[in-house]
């Protein structure tokens, strides 16, 4: 909270060069690359950052292969470059994984026709990752016992890349690199709506925290608030050449259905791709696709009947998936953009994630529609191309504002953690050293949290049971990672309300301290605040 009040206290004093409404992926990337190139930032959303559509994806960082039959090839180019770059930028974080997809009888397709796409999705990737397969149903089965390949007719095996972590973290990794790049940033502050004023944007914002309101001033301002984006650009008397329409995705969490480390996928019976992804000790099933008109969803019983049904077809399990093996639920918004003659019920399923940045230059005005996870780094290097154009001088236009810190720094950073023993500390489920789980999620700031275990080894202890989060990890969150509600920890610093059933948390009696860790004299009040709203008794924010 601290770092929070003091950004705060900042905003209504300066004239920035740039506002990025929106703390999503966009907005994240868009203030990263801007502040890391030498621009004035401030970045506001109104909920916490990755609060909607960024917190629900798939976490697959993938070249968008389904657009292979729809013959967007200039697409599938541009983001399987992304995908590589992605890989290359973030080892520890993006990582390649196999998808083993399996064709049924009376698919629309021959397997051997979508196993042809797939060579030329590796082609048209640069051949970056490994080369597919094609398999016949006994290979299908010998790969993946859990399959049920009885109404299979083949299937094949390409790459892709997908987070180790969680989405959410993912984007606040571009928050904070742009915090370190000297913007300012808040979440829980709300866009009132902007207009112009002597050649600034005066942007009244209001603190969801106490209510107070106040005016930010800035020569340029940038709306990447996601699905709101058409709703931000009404109060602020903007017109624009894109809108958005929805699709609505959800995914459902259950225990751990294999040991094998790839995503399988299917056609699901509305002839949409339909993944079972591994989450480290669960697995994540889904997803749905369905136009909806408004950005605010919550997942229906249809919609989970309709998870279940088809995983249940597609999977040969000692028991079926039922309602009761249900962890969590991701439940959110694609918003998808389109122009004004787009995105009929005809067309919508085939409907691209593609990004428009749409710019007034009059006024000193961007919108970003659409995007994905994949594209972020071009979304990012795109609006500083934009925002220099529009008069904003970028000191640094070479400057490299995104990727891992360099591999010396990282082997340090490892020399030392095993020396201190801390690798031998890794359980079963993890899978992988404490080290490297430690480095992924906090980089270079990693090494603070070994100077906190040399001088306490108390803080390398588990706080909360099956979450593998050490008691020091909440004390650099809480330094870090302005984390306001006790969710922004839970659900978007980690994922752990995704694999941790709310009924084990609430008895969990590290719970209790770890609030006591992040919100000190508040800690009561925000877990009662955070029961409460997983109880349905109060509204939760959204970005």
């Amino acid at each position: 909270m601290q770092l929070r009040q003091s950004n705060i206290g900042k905003l209504p004093g300066q004239t920035f060069d740039v506002l990025v409404i929106g703390g999503g992926i966009n907005g994240a990337s868009a203030a990263a690359a801007l502040s890391g190139k030498g621009a004035r930032v401030a970045l506001i959303d109104r909920g916490d950052f990755a609060g909607s559509t960024s917190m629900h994806s798939s976490n697959l960082v993938w070249g968008g292969i389904k657009y292979m039959e729809s013959g967007d090839f200039k697409l599938v180019r541009k983001l399987c470059k992304s995908r590589n770059h992605l890989i290359r930028s973030y080892p520890s974080t993006v990582q390649e994984i196999r998808f083993l997809t399996t064709i049924n009888k009376g698919f629309r397709h021959h397997p051997l026709y979508p196993w042809a796409g797939t060579w030329l999705y590796w082609l048209m990737g640069s051949a970056f990752t490994r080369m597919p397969n094609f398999l016949r149903p006994a290979g299908i089965k010998a790969r993946e016992p859990i399959i049920n390949t009885r109404n299979a007719r083949g299937g094949f095996e390409y790459s892709d890349a997908y987070l180790y972590d969680n989405d959410a973290r993912f984007v606040f990794s571009f928050v904070r690199g742009a915090l370190d790049f000297g913007a300012m940033a808040a979440n829980y502050v709300e866009s009132l709506g902007s207009r112009r004023e002597d050649g600034l944007w005066v942007t009244r914002v209001r603190d969801r925290i106490d209510g107070r309101t106040f005016e930010i001033r800035s020569r340029v301002l940038i709306n990447a608030a996601g699905p709101w984006v058409d709703q931000h650009n009404r109060l602020s008397g903007q017109q624009t050449d894109h809108h958005h329409v929805f699709s609505k995705g959800i995914h459902l969490i259950v225990p751990r259905l294999t040991e094998n480390k790839r995503v399988l996928a299917f056609f699901a019976d509305d002839g949409r791709l339909f993944f079972v992804i591994p989450m480290g000790p669960r697995t994540c099933i889904g997803t749905t696709d369905t136009r909806v008109d408004k950005p605010d969803v919550d997942v229906t019983e249809d919609d989970v009947r309709f998870v279940l049904d088809n995983i249940n077809t597609r999977l040969e399990l000692p028991t079926p998936l039922g309602p009761d093996d249900i962890i969590a639920t991701r439940c959110g918004v694609r918003p998808l953009a389109v122009k004004p003659s787009g995105g009929s019920d005809r067309d919508f399923l085939n409907l691209s994630r593609k990004h428009a940045i749409d710019v007034d230059h009059e006024n000193g005005h961007l919108s970003i529609f659409g995007g994905k996870l994949t594209d972020c780094l071009n979304v990012g290097e795109e609006v500083v191309e934009e925002v220099s154009q529009l008069g904003i001088e970028v000191p640094q236009p070479d400057f490299r504002w995104y990727g891992e810190p360099e591999a010396s720094v990282r082997e340090d950073f490892m020399h030392q953690a095993r020396l201190m023993g801390l690798d031998a500390m890794t359980s079963a489920e993890a899978m992988e050293p404490l080290s490297t789980r430690l480095w992924r999620r906090y980089g270079t700031r990693a090494l603070e949290l070994l100077e906190d275990i040399r001088q306490d080894p108390r803080q390398a202890e588990v706080l909360i049971d099956g979450t593998e989060y050490l008691r020091g990890e909440l004390k650099l969150t809480r330094r870090c990672e302005m984390v306001t509600r006790l969710e922004d920890f839970l659900r978007r610093r980690s994922k752990v309300s995704l694999v941790v059933s709310q009924s084990v948390l609430r008895d969990s009696p590290g719970l209790r301290e770890a609030c006591e860790i992040l919100f000190g004299d508040e800690a009561e009040q925000r877990l009662a605040e955070y029961w409460a709203i997983e109880a349905g008794e109060t509204e939760a924010d959204s970005v």
